[in-house]
């Protein structure tokens, strides 16, 4: 779930790590790129592409609750996961 800015509140998987700390999601931030004709055959043309959004600014649904929510670690059998902080629930 996007947090802040034109997106706010809207529901979207995330595609890629961008940077170490920014993420793009699908559908969201986009913004229009003006694309040059290649070939003699196609067209130029004007693209909208997702843009990379900083991960402060984007929260895990938390899949008991259906709300955003913190991530937190704990250590189970020996292994690091994460778990949801509203619910406590392994994610």
């Amino acid at each position: 779930m996007v947090i802040t800015g034109k997106d706010k509140g809207k529901i979207a998987k995330v595609v890629k790590v961008a940077l170490p700390d920014r993420v793009i999601v699908e559908g969201m931030n986009l913004k229009k790129r003006h694309q040059k004709a290649r070939r003699a055959n196609t067209k130029g043309q004007v693209v909208e592409k997702a843009a990379p959004i900083h991960v402060s600014n984007v929260m895990i649904i938390d899949p008991e609750t259906k709300k955003p929510t913190r991530i937190g670690f704990k250590i189970l059998d020996g292994k690091k996961v994460r778990i949801s902080r509203k619910s406590g629930r392994e994610i």
